[in-house]
This record gives C-alpha cells, structure tokens and sequence, in this order.
C-alpha cells in the first residue's frame, strides 16, 4: 500500500464524488482517477482491489463525518441533560446533511451492500464499530439513554437524513424541532 497520506485522502474522496454522483456501477479505479485528475493506475496503487477501496471509502466517511475537537470540546463542559443529548442529535443530523455528497455515498454503499454480501460483511464491521462507539461515547458523557435509546436514534435519524436529502414528506417542519420532538418520543424522561 502506499504511503501518500494525503494522496489516500485525496482519492478517497474523489471516490466519494464519484460514488455520490454515479452510483456504485460508476465507482471504478479509472473513474477515481479521472475524478481526482491523477494520473490513470493512482488510485490502483493505494487500493489494490475493490474491496480496499470500500474500505477506505468507509475510513474516509467516518473522517468526514466525525464530529470536530472543538465541538466535542464545547459540550464536554456542560452538564448532562436531555437538551444536550437533543444538542449532540442536532448535531449529528447538521453534519449528516450539510456533508450531503458524503451522506449520500454512504447510502450508495449500503444499498450496494444489500446486492453484496462479501461488502455487507465489511459494512456491518464498521457500522457496528462505529455504534458501539456512540454507545460508549453516551456512557462515559454521562448522557440519558442506553443502548437501546442509541440504536433508536440510529434508526430514527437514519430516516430523517434520508428524507431531508431527498424527497422531504414535510420539508416546511424545521430539522431541528423534529430532533427535538425525536427526543422527548424516544428518551426516557
């Protein structure tokens, strides 16, 4: 593999590009390498197959969607609450819709991943890193909810986002009040 970390960055997210614009057929090694402007074989030599290139496509989205230092920083100091937990939700939600492209090759690779099993494997190791990790995060915050309360968020954003990117059923409520209204249906008074 090569070393180019920022090579790596620079062609995972042209293969973002490419997967949000053109669907999983059109994510080829030549089609990175058109969308990063490289020269044809590049993206060939940091992903060897396809399947390194999913997962580094997976690596590269959860960089993308990661929370900043800042953000986590600034609401480490308050105390834990519902509003903070509905804070985090916001959050989670602004950055799930505001990375639109990002978002939407996410969901290209789990559609790709109901037609795929040796992809779903990889999916499913990563989903489930990445929840178990928000499961975590909400416990050691001290944060409402457990487990349980996390996967239904999980759930319930996952239907919001979709919505709001493509073809809102009630584009006139505000995101915000929705999350809000999430909060006090799903979480434990």
């Amino acid at each position: 593999m090569a070393k180019n970390e920022t090579r790596r960055a620079l062609l995972a997210d042209a293969g973002i590009a490419v997967l949000a614009r053109d669907g999983s057929r059109g994510l080829t090694h030549r089609a990175i390498d058109a969308e990063a402007s490289v020269p044809l074989g590049t993206t060939s030599n940091y992903f060897r197959s396809r399947e390194a290139l999913i997962t580094g496509l997976f690596e590269r989205i959860g960089v993308r969607l990661a929370p900043t230092p800042e953000d986590l920083e600034t609401r480490a100091a308050e105390q834990p609450s519902r509003e903070l937990f509905a804070d985090y939700i916001r959050d989670i939600v602004r950055r799930l819709i505001t990375n639109r492209e990002v978002t939407i090759a996410l969901y290209e690779l789990r559609l790709d991943a109901s037609r795929r099993p040796e992809l779903a494997a990889s999916l499913g190791q990563w989903q489930r890193a990445a929840f178990d990790g928000d499961v975590a995060f909400n416990e050691a915050a001290g944060l409402p909810g457990g487990r349980r309360e996390v996967a239904l968020f999980h759930y319930a954003i996952e239907g919001l986002v979709f919505d709001r990117l493509t073809s809102p059923i009630d584009p006139g409520t505000p995101t915000d009040e929705v999350v809000d209204a999430l909060v006090a249906g799903l979480l434990p008074g």
